[in-house]
């Protein structure tokens, strides 16, 4: 993971994005945020398993779904499958070990 702090990157509502090989962080104090890193973290694996690309298409297109379905933009984020599984595991910070390939599907 490569971390780097670019505020200005970011709007105003995250703190960070994850944009293969990098974490895109708003401030240096998340560099210690054991929580927000494992999230990102999650989101490379998650990346990595459908080769980067697929996962871009496939996070667009889901992000698309979701504004139809639930009419607002921060519901829709935050009801993708790859948001869906790293918020459900980011407090577990063994997760990735024992994540099972794909594991986001059972978050659709």
């Amino acid at each position: 993971m490569i971390l780097l702090v670019r505020p200005k990157l970011l709007r105003k509502n995250f703190n960070g994005i994850t944009l293969w090989p990098f974490v895109v962080l708003k401030n240096h104090a998340l560099k210690e945020d054991a929580v927000f890193l494992n999230h990102e973290s999650i989101h490379l694996c998650q990346q990595r398993e459908l080769l980067i690309v697929f996962f871009y298409l496939w996070y667009g297109f889901e992000f698309l779904i979701r504004v139809v379905q639930f009419r607002n933009r921060h519901k829709a984020y935050r009801n993708i499958s790859f948001e869906r599984e790293a918020y459900h595991y980011e407090d577990e910070i063994g997760y990735l070990k024992k994540r099972r390939a794909y594991g986001f599907l059972k978050f659709l």
